[in-house]
């Protein structure tokens, strides 16, 4: 029985193909959540292309930018999301160990003050109501600049559109960072405090 609350199609055709093919070249597996989408393979294209997108904007630094989004995404309640953004900071050299400490960041000691604003703006703008302030948006304009904060927001609103959509699919992690041997990512237990 699938986990997902629409189990995943057969993935066929030209593109569907390539899909496979580059998803386990990438992951080592297809992840079922591609075969969800297949469903109607024209939103799966869509989100991808604009994901490719999103992933070449520059203005902010590529760290924060993970950050960022793993901090959307648990506020969301992602794990699919995370887990994938993980993955992808090892995959692209960013920095592993804070990476993995993003779930409980404001329990952790690795992380620098612009770091944590940028991942409680994340968390604001996560919420509903959207719960940024202007002096949240200040100080970070302050430090970041104009485009580096337009790309932050959009960034952040592009993961809650991705990750609300993964959770009400019941899309879930499929471990690609530990199929890389990385360390499973930190845990906060429900009242904040750090799990064991």
């Amino acid at each position: 029985m699938s986990s997902t609350r629409i189990p995943a199609t057969e993935i066929t055709g030209i593109y569907g193909g390539l899909l496979k093919l580059f998803s386990r070249k990438m992951f080592g597996q297809v992840p079922e959540g591609a075969g969800v989408m297949w469903h109607y393979p024209a939103v799966l294209k869509d989100s991808m292309a604009f994901g490719r997108k999103v992933d070449a904007w520059n203005r902010l630094d590529p760290n924060l930018a993970s950050f960022a989004s793993m901090a959307a995404a648990g506020a969301i309640g992602c794990s699919f999301c995370l887990d994938l953004h993980y993955f992808l900071t090892h995959n692209r050299g960013l920095d592993e160990g804070k990476a993995r400490e993003v779930p409980r960041w404001r329990e952790s000691a690795v992380f620098t003050p612009l770091e944590r604003r940028v991942m409680e703006y994340a968390e604001a703008m996560s919420r509903t109501p959207v719960a940024v302030t202007d002096a949240m948006s200040a100080a970070l304009l302050a430090e970041l600049g104009a485009p580096a904060m337009v790309e932050l927001t959009a960034r952040i609103g592009f993961m809650n559109s991705s990750a609300r959509g993964n959770v009400a699919l019941g899309i879930r992690s499929q471990e690609f960072a530990a199929s890389c041997g990385l360390p499973p990512l930190a845990a906060r237990t429900a009242d904040g405090v750090p799990a064991a």
